[in-house]
């Protein structure tokens, strides 16, 4: 996550969260946004994504990419307070009042994604937060989720074995306690 990616003729922007099938722990998808956007975007298909050592390309034009599926939702939100529009305060001078606009993340059926800066669980509480996953090239298992853990002041990037991860829902959950995750040894590639 965070990785720059390419299309066959131009930057498509990062990106910021995976797809992943829970029942066979592969990637189906990435997001990626594009760097001009924010929250503008895009399902890529895991068959169009070549990962290279400059980075990830894609195997599509900046226009093809442009028309893949969204990955957010926008909704304007209507009769949350009785139709009176943000209870009835209107806007200045008298105006409508802005209905409220909610963005939600799409992700296919049956699918989950994975976000940097998501809460990781513990048994026994939250031991940090998510800043990337790795990826098997072969089979686009996810191996590893990997996390910053510690405090300020002792802080160590950890890559903890996907064997480890019971669910995949408000965050990733794990069936590792706090301690067991603090032994981990630092993850050589972070």
């Amino acid at each position: 996550m965070g990785a720059e990616a390419r299309c066959s003729d131009g930057p498509a922007g990062k990106v910021s969260r995976v797809i992943v099938d829970p029942a066979t722990d592969t990637v189906t998808h990435l997001v990626i946004e594009p760097r001009h956007r924010q929250r503008a975007g895009r399902l890529v298909p895991l068959d169009l994504v070549d990962v290279t050592a400059d980075g990830i390309r894609l195997r599509c034009t900046v226009e093809e990419f442009g028309a893949l599926a969204a990955a957010e939702e926008t909704e304007l939100v209507d009769g949350l307070d009785g139709g009176f529009g943000l209870a009835g305060l209107g806007g200045p001078m008298g105006a409508p009042a802005p209905l409220p606009v909610v963005v939600q993340d799409v992700v296919p059926r049956g699918k989950e994604g994975i976000e940097r800066g998501e809460p990781v669980h513990a048994l026994d509480g939250e031991i940090g937060r998510v800043e990337g996953v790795r990826i098997d090239p072969g089979d686009h298992r996810v191996t590893h989720v990997l996390l910053q853990e510690g405090h300020l002041w002792g802080r160590k990037d950890v890559a903890i074995p996907a064997s480890a991860v019971t669910k995949v829902e408000n965050g990733i959950w794990l069936n590792l306690t706090k301690e067991q995750v603090e032994n981990l040894p630092a993850d050589a590639d972070g």
